[in-house]
């Protein structure tokens, strides 16, 4: 078997093992979350309400494999392209077609959001799909996330036949920049705290999006080069490390400020009471079990690493991203949950 072929294996089954682990947190979320309907309020029907967070947490994935992909040639290294170029050659195809998929999604997104806005129209059109962005706040960030993620494509596209030329440095950034609009327009936009939540939020984002996207570029597309890997693992590890540090605190401040905006409800039973704790509770149990393989990674593995031994980091890796899929699918549905 050659290494090509061993890499895409491993690949293909990560990326499977992800997706799969997402889509599984979503239905947890949203089956934790299932209220009974309201007599004489007008409400979007089932299938509408399941599918918007389950193409939201394609769109986050989406994200999370372009900006990986881009960060990968940062963390392999420009100074060696012969030994790189073989790698990053077959990363432009996926990057485009992932930057794609995230603008898609965003444009579905859109029309799911705006079919739960009119739950009473038997039919959405365009002149709806307008009038969601027109009115709504969510309306206008998922239009901007679906041109900035095209404007992301076309710079992929560019990277096919120009190689680095088009700097990594540059659709990384561009990446990250992409994920701002659609955070601001979630529960903390309107609270007293909205210059610190905000803040608090993009960080948030920002550091899971990269912190998954590198370890998942990283386990699909260098776990059998010992040679850039070792090059690239030190790297990652201090963006890892960062990224743990920003996820967790911020995520933790967001839950606290959120549970405490409700006067009625004491913390405690925010906390460990009310259907949104028990997401929040969900999301720090992951965390903490990702911290674990982290650390076992960081301490353990990446040492051999560097010796060029070999590991089990595709392993230890899926199982990271995994759990990191899992708290991606309780956060989508986290975000659309009140403190209830």
């Amino acid at each position: 078997m050659t290494r090509a072929e061993t890499t895409s294996r491993v690949g293909y089954s990560t990326v499977v093992a992800a997706v799969t682990a997402a889509i599984a947190g979503v239905l947890i979320g949203v089956a934790l979350t299932a209220t009974a309907p309201v007599p004489g309020v007008a409400e979007p029907g089932e299938v509408v309400s399941v599918a918007i967070p389950l193409v939201r947490v394609l769109l986050d994935l989406s994200a999370v494999a372009t900006i990986g992909l881009a960060l990968l040639p940062v963390l392999v290294g420009f100074d060696r392209p012969k030994l790189t170029e073989p790698v990053l050659a077959r990363t432009r195809p996926a990057a485009v077609a992932c930057a794609v998929l995230w603008s898609v999604t965003a444009l579905v997104s859109l029309v799911l959001q705006t079919a739960e806005f009119r739950p009473q129209a038997d039919r959405i059109g365009l002149a709806d799909v307008w009038a969601y962005v027109v009115q709504v706040g969510a309306g206008k960030a998922l239009v901007i996330v679906a041109v900035l993620a095209l404007v992301l494509a076309v710079l992929g596209i560019m990277a096919l036949r120009h190689g680095e030329k088009v700097p990594a440095e540059v659709r990384a950034g561009l990446g990250l920049l992409t994920l701002l609009p659609l955070p601001v327009t979630g529960h903390a936009a309107d609270s007293s705290y909205h210059d610190y939540t905000m803040v608090s939020i993009e960080l948030h984002v920002m550091s899971a999006v990269a912190w998954t996207g590198g370890l998942g570029a990283m386990a699909v597309l260098l776990a059998a080069n010992r040679t850039l890997l070792a090059h690239a693992m030190p790297r990652f590890s201090k963006l890892a490390t960062l990224c743990l540090v920003l996820a967790g605190v911020t995520g933790l401040f967001n839950a606290c400020v959120e549970i405490l905006l409700d006067p009625t409800i004491g913390f405690r039973a925010g906390l460990f009471t009310t259907r949104y704790g028990w997401l929040v509770l969900l999301k720090v149990a992951c965390l903490g079990a990702i911290a674990v393989l982290g650390a076992n990674l960081r301490w353990r593995l990446m040492p051999r690493i560097v010796r060029h031994e070999r590991t089990a980091l595709a392993s230890w890796a899926t199982l990271e991203l995994v759990t990191m899929g899992l708290a991606f699918g309780l956060a989508v549905v986290l975000t659309r949950s009140p403190v209830t």
